[in-house]
């Protein structure tokens, strides 16, 4: 019989012999059969029988961002821009660290949401050495999933639930049908958090994860966490891909130390306006004087950076500019002002 925690008063967690028998009401934003409108247009998490999947570099706060969305759907409360229209019952099997620990983590972000979670929050304490790929296991999270009553299941991390081989497509292909059985027999909405590729393009989103061939088939909706531009002060960026609708713009996250919550920041600065971006002349001048007579042409281009806070690329292209119309005069490995 699989034990469950539920948060409870002054932000500690007790054993919870039962599960409550309130279900939440029902889903408010549903697209046609399966489909999950996670988050949509306006930033609504919807609970519906689909499936979310979570993914990012190493460190960059995958876990803490869906604990945080755990939270924020079993008290029914915004969270992070996120619209939350009802509180869901959230099962929660993850694998990253000791119950104590996570325990722990969850009720220092409780501290935001009072005790509104309280009674529909639950963590699996027996999920580990469960694996979604085998019969057995299987039965452990669906039998979680009917004592805890969930509308959401949330699995972080997934590969810590299959002992198949990511980089193989028959496997992959094999593990996302439990993924599917597990979700059609509990009824609920999934959340899986999971590892991308190592080297990924600016504009990939569904296909960054590993195993991305296979978890297209099953997967409704996907969202990305990246490290920003280091000028910015958010602590990620999110980039959405949904199957069945028009993902909403980027959005930059900022990371309280001391709560471990996320909050809004901002939408992220859009390709086409960092594309419009151009570094004049008379920039590229003032930025050569600021460094005195002359300079070499890494410090030039360095100083371009930080005065008009613009990419390498851009900057490369603005002193040859500058070169090519006598702004600028180099020689002997040198760039200085002309005479």
């Amino acid at each position: 019989m699989p034990q469950r925690r539920r948060c409870c008063e002054r932000g500690r967690c007790q054993d919870s012999p039962e599960t409550g028998r309130g279900i939440a009401g029902a889903v408010t934003h549903r697209a046609t059969g399966r489909a999950a409108a996670w988050l949509d247009r306006a930033g609504t998490v919807a609970a519906a029988e689909g499936i979310l999947f979570v993914g990012g570099e190493p460190k960059v706060g995958k876990s803490l961002l869906v604990a945080n969305l755990a939270l924020a759907l079993a008290a029914g409360k915004d969270r992070a821009g996120f619209r939350i229209p009802a509180a869901r019952r959230v099962l929660v099997c993850q694998f990253e660290l000791p119950t104590p620990q996570f325990v722990a983590r969850l009720a220092s972000m409780r501290r935001s949401v009072g005790a509104a979670a309280d009674q529909n929050l639950l963590v699996d304490t027996r999920a580990g050495g469960n694996l979604l790929s085998a019969p057995q296991g299987l039965n452990h999270f669906l039998n979680a999933a009917r004592q805890a009553a969930a509308e959401v299941i949330v699995l972080d991390p997934l590969y810590s639930t299959h002992d198949q081989d990511e980089n193989d497509t028959r496997s992959m292909a094999a593990l996302c049908q439990s993924l599917l059985r597990l979700r059609d027999a509990s009824k609920a909405a999934l959340i899986v958090v999971h590892h991308v590729r190592k080297s990924i393009g600016r504009e990939e989103i569904g296909s960054a994860f590993r195993g991305s061939s296979a978890l297209h088939a099953v997967g409704d909706s996907y969202l990305l966490l990246t490290r920003p531009s280091a000028h910015l002060s958010a602590t990620v960026e999110l980039r959405f891909q949904f199957r069945y609708a028009a993902p909403p713009e980027p959005r930059l996250l900022q990371l309280d130390p001391h709560t471990l919550c996320f909050s809004a920041a901002g939408l992220a600065p859009s390709k086409a306006a960092a594309a419009r971006k151009k570094v004049e002349q008379e920039h590229v001048t003032k930025a050569l004087a600021g460094l005195g007579q002359q300079a070499r042409y890494n410090q030039l281009r360095e100083q371009v950076m930080d005065l008009t806070d613009c990419s390498r690329r851009t900057a490369q292209l603005a002193i040859a500019e500058a070169c090519r119309h006598g702004s600028i005069v180099q020689a002997d490995g040198q760039y200085r002002l002309p005479f």
